[in-house]
């Protein structure tokens, strides 16, 4: 999940499968606080999971980025990075 939206606590009490979750410093959607959240519950449910946050980014951070601001791209082409790891490892 790159910038997760729309997800809770609860959401993850149930997850079952490997998840890696990519998220923002300054996100209004997905906040820090609520990202650790999510990595608490995953590690107690033993479930291989990723969690990340980016600093000095927001919401949205790995598609919506000025490609002239070189800290923008590096943290995007990380992420997406990130992500394409986790699926080479996971998605066969």
């Amino acid at each position: 999940m790159l910038h997760p939206s729309f997800v809770t606590v609860d959401d993850f009490k149930s997850v079952k499968v490997p998840i890696a979750i990519l998220g923002a410093e300054h996100d209004h959607i997905s906040p820090p606080e609520l990202l650790k959240q999510f990595d608490e519950i995953l590690k107690a449910s033993e479930v291989d999971s990723y969690v990340k946050i980016f600093p000095k980014v927001a919401h949205g951070w790995s598609v919506r980025y000025d490609v002239n601001d070189l800290a923008a791209v590096s943290s995007a082409n990380e992420a997406q990075q990130d992500m394409l790891e986790w699926f080479a490892k996971y998605v066969k």
